[in-house]
């Protein structure tokens, strides 16, 4: 019979424990991004641990965007690696714009219209494939132009080079509009879906777990005659459900969900691990830039509720929840001179529910705003 552990034998196995690298990339799993960080302050094992894990999480991905609010738009890509925060020089894109449409499908970057720097709305679609050294063009979108859109990859595996749903946006005549498409990346054929219930552009739109997907604020943007500029700034939500159970071949059809606390345009959205659908900045009916967020709960009870505060207000920026956090970057903000693109970078902490500034502002240094973001 074995003896009674002794406390020097207890000593020794929880050294032994604590020393396990494994041991502590469980913990980096269950405390997220920041808690892994805060772990390589604590021992050697710990920090190899941390390490280890923060290394299988996605980089965010920045591309192309405005440098000048307006005057200049650019080609550059960029990735954040998590484990390092330092920004990673990626191939560029194949033509320069912002305030285009851009997510992740099937380990690659995808990129759809937008604005060029002469201000003309673009038809042209292109691809990082993943281990691609290149953007590649893709066949053009078969439908109009489209800026300030939003592309949902759709989880298929039929076609060749996978699809998206491409939502909202304005056109080359500057009006905003309320159409979806299901687009083709290997054909840039536009096939028509039920459109929003609003027309809206520059708005947060994410796919909930359950695949439902969600759109949230944004604006009207409307051209009298070719002379009158009117926007109407939306706090409206909606969000595109299946057919009732038992319909057949029915369509998915969009319904009217409780609108946000007020009203955004320019504000950027994602899914927390909790199902929640957040909405971070924009700018008010006013013009104001916003530093506020919101949570959307969905369930039986769909109520929005106050999330803490950005440290930075900012609208047009990149925006990806990753491990139990969202980090920004950039955006337009608000400086003496009046607005200004930005060039800080900061993460929500979902654990503590802070938010902390990043030390790794982006890599321009006037900032940029207007630019697509993806977890890749």
């Amino acid at each position: 019979m074995a003896g009674p552990t002794t406390r020097a034998r207890a000593s020794w196995v929880a050294d032994r424990v604590t020393a396990l690298p494994e041991l502590w990339a469980l913990v980096a799993l269950h405390l997220g991004l920041i808690g892994a960080w805060r772990l390589m302050l604590v021992c050697k094992a710990a920090r190899v641990g941390a390490k280890d894990f923060l290394k299988t999480l996605p980089g965010l991905f920045v591309c192309g965007g405005d440098i000048f609010l307006g005057g200049k738009a650019v080609e550059q890509v960029w990735r954040l690696d998590l484990a390092t925060l330092r920004w990673q020089v990626m191939p560029a894109l194949a033509e320069v714009r912002s305030d285009h449409a851009c997510c992740a499908v099937r380990n690659g970057l995808v990129v759809i219209g937008g604005c060029a720097s002469e201000g003309g709305v673009m038809v042209t679609v292109e691809m990082l494939a993943e281990g691609g050294g290149v953007f590649t063009g893709q066949p053009p979108l078969t439908c109009d132009g489209i800026a300030g859109a939003v592309a949902i990859v759709t989880d298929e595996s039929d076609s060749a080079a996978g699809q998206v749903h491409l939502l909202g946006g304005y056109g080359a005549d500057d009006e905003s509009v309320s159409t979806v498409y299901l687009v083709d990346l290997a054909t840039g054929v536009c096939t028509p879906q039920p459109n929003l219930l609003h027309e809206r552009c520059q708005f947060a739109a994410a796919r909930l777990p359950d695949g439902r997907i969600v759109c949230a604020g944004g604006r009207i943007e409307d051209v009298t005659w070719g002379l009158d500029f009117t926007d109407t700034t939306l706090s409206s939500v909606e969000v595109c459900e299946p057919p009732a159970s038992g319909a057949v071949d029915a369509a998915w059809t969009w319904r009217e969900f409780p609108a946000m606390s007020v009203a955004r345009a320019g504000c950027r959205g994602c899914v927390l691990s909790d199902g929640r659908f957040v909405v971070l900045g924009g700018e008010d009916a006013g013009n104001a830039t916003l530093s506020s967020c919101e949570a959307l709960v969905v369930g039986h009870d769909e109520h929005w509720e106050a999330l803490p505060s950005m440290q930075v207000a900012r609208s047009h920026f990149a925006c990806a929840a990753v491990a139990e956090c969202i980090v920004v970057a950039g955006g337009v903000g608000c400086s003496p001179n009046g607005r200004a693109p930005l060039g800080s970078t900061e993460v929500f902490d979902g654990v503590l529910g802070r938010w902390l500034r990043l030390p790794c502002d982006l890599p321009y240094s006037g900032g940029l705003c207007y630019m697509g973001s993806a977890l890749l």
